[in-house]
């Protein structure tokens, strides 16, 4: 498998269940910057920009799986430049991919909200529909798109904010009170690796979708 974002709070969780699951052979982390994690599956390949991979495609080439989890908050961010790092890298590293691994399951992490209709009044939600869109018409061998909530991030984990750890402790009673809007890493990375392994009946995943397909 291929995986983006280990830096990030997604990425590291989702990192973390394809280390442990059997069925994983191996992953090779796509970064921006050095991630200080070892183990006998984990490989890493620092790409500067994500924008240029001319250089880096052989080292692409042979895999099934991507599990794109990069990605960064729309705060403080106008509409060009969140949709310059949401859309345009995500769809330059998704048809690079393509170009070598045709046969490939793609998966994304977008974000519970996004807007298919790209009508939405929130810019980050118009992006992400607009990105989810284009990467669903790609001619991979499947693509999978996550909407996922609040998330708890698994024990262990060292890419946690201060205030999700404090959110975190509230999980139990976020569970009772709004059990459609959250979940926890574990099904994340779980969910996406069965999305590779057995498929699903669904491109777009909410929250429902996300933990039936991680109780498979």
């Amino acid at each position: 498998m291929i995986l983006t974002g280990a830096t990030g709070l997604v990425g590291e969780g989702v990192l973390l269940e394809c280390l442990a699951h059997p069925s994983v052979e191996k992953v090779l982390m796509v970064n921006r910057k050095h991630f200080d994690m070892q183990h006998p599956k984990l490989q890493e390949l620092i790409v500067p920009d994500f924008m240029d991979l001319h250089e880096v495609e052989d080292i692409l080439k042979g895999y099934n799986t991507c599990l794109f989890c990069a990605g960064i908050s729309s705060n403080g961010l106008n509409e060009q430049q969140y949709s310059h790092i949401t859309y345009d890298i995500t769809m330059n590293f998704a048809e690079a991919l393509l170009s070598e691994n045709p046969d490939m399951v793609f998966n994304f992490v977008s974000g519970a909200h996004t807007d298919s209709t790209e009508k939405s009044r929130m810019m980050w939600a118009r992006v992400k529909g607009k990105t989810e869109n284009a990467l669903l018409k790609l001619p991979f061998k499947s693509v999978y798109t996550f909407r996922p909530g609040f998330m708890k991030p698994t024990d262990g984990q060292k890419n946690v904010k201060g205030y999700y750890k404090i959110i975190s402790s509230l999980y139990p009673l976020l569970k009772l009170l709004f059990p459609s809007a959250v979940l926890t890493m574990k099904d994340v990375g779980k969910a996406m690796i069965n999305a590779a392994i057995r498929g699903y009946y669904k491109h777009v995943l909410e929250v429902k979708d996300i933990k039936t397909l991680a109780a498979l």
